[in-house]
């Protein structure tokens, strides 16, 4: 009773404790974090009174098409809608995801990103616009397969695991999986969280550099941070030459981290977007490099804060596969 009424011994801190003690380790999960933290539901709009008119639905249009990481790109990105599907890596999701995903990004007039582990052919052949992850694993890493993107995203790293590497649980790593990671079948991989060629904000310039060529200058190139010092990652991003930046808030979502990280790592999406917009403001760049928010974004109405906050586009993953989940579950109905 007197434990049961703790607010420091818990019973979901003891209940904690006890899984650890049988596992011998710290707990690995995927989702998001369960923290109770600042976030969209926070804010609220400010609409229109004598100050401002407001708009007539049926005689002034609103249009969502944005262009992304027009700095330097020759064809930057072009969205029907400030939205695309982030990077969630074939391996962590099956092949009809990756595939379905991309055809959901098509059917809206967005782009689809591969993620960790290479690049999905259905996903390919689906998404009418590919961003192309290059992460520090280096998995599945294929320089034909980049000339094809519409895009290309440097990962720093995750909001749901900064300054770590991914987590690929070893049930998962079987067959053409395995083949296109070059990795053994069935054990744990933990990938490194640092990219073999490059460690500082020079490097990383030079990256770009070598990138930009390879692509002909073609097509935008991202950096994606987390949201941990995020004034001064911005910064140095952008005067690397990035087009656009993504910052990652701590709500993100991943298929596997440590809870310790998902819960106390990082800042949460809100002010990682005002202190990027600053930060940028500061640099003269903003508008000028695109800033893209992901992290815990759920719907419309986070997505337009986001941009009220000072993001150009918004990038999703849980929610994605939350509505994937429920098509999914309408045709086993149907079928039975």
């Amino acid at each position: 009773m007197v434990m049961g009424n703790s607010q420091l011994w818990s019973p979901w801190v003891i209940e904690d404790i006890h899984a650890k003690a049988e596992l011998g380790r710290y707990r690995i999960r995927g989702f998001s974090t369960f923290q109770k933290l600042t976030h969209f539901d926070d804010l609220t709009f400010l609409s229109t009174g004598l100050t401002r008119f407001p708009l007539e639905g049926y005689k002034e249009r609103c249009n969502t098409r944005t262009v992304i990481g027009a700095r330097y790109a020759e064809n930057p990105l072009v969205l029907e809608t400030p939205i695309y599907i982030t990077g969630m890596s074939y391996g962590a999701l099956s092949a009809n995801a990756k595939t379905a995903l991309g055809k959901a990004a098509t059917i809206a007039g967005t782009a689809s990103c591969t993620g960790d582990g290479g690049q999905s052919e259905g996903e390919r052949n689906a998404a009418e616009k590919l961003i192309y992850q290059v992460l520090p694993s280096r998995y599945g890493f294929n320089p034909h397969h980049l000339m094809q993107a519409q895009a290309i995203e440097i990962v720093v790293g995750q909001g749901a695991k900064p300054g770590t590497g991914g987590i690929l649980m070893g049930v998962k790593v079987l067959d053409n999986i395995a083949d296109m990671r070059d990795l053994p079948r069935g054990i744990d991989q933990r990938s490194p969280t640092r990219h073999p060629d490059w460690l500082g904000p020079d490097d990383l310039a030079v990256k770009i550099e070598q990138l930009r060529e390879a692509t002909d200058w073609r097509i935008p190139i991202h950096v994606k941070l987390p949201a941990c010092r995020v004034s001064d990652d911005v910064k140095l991003a952008a005067k690397a030459g990035a087009d656009a930046i993504v910052v990652d808030g701590m709500q993100a979502g991943t298929g596997a981290s440590a809870e310790a990280l998902l819960d106390y790592s990082g800042i949460p999406t809100v002010p990682a977007i005002v202190m990027a917009r600053e930060a940028l403001r500061e640099l003269g760049l903003y508008g000028k490099v695109s800033l893209i928010a992901s992290g815990g974004i759920r719907s419309g109405s986070d997505v337009a804060k986001a941009l009220a906050l000072g993001a150009d586009a918004c990038a999703i993953g849980i929610a994605a596969l939350l509505a994937l989940n429920r098509r999914s579950e309408r045709k086993i109905k149907k079928k039975q």
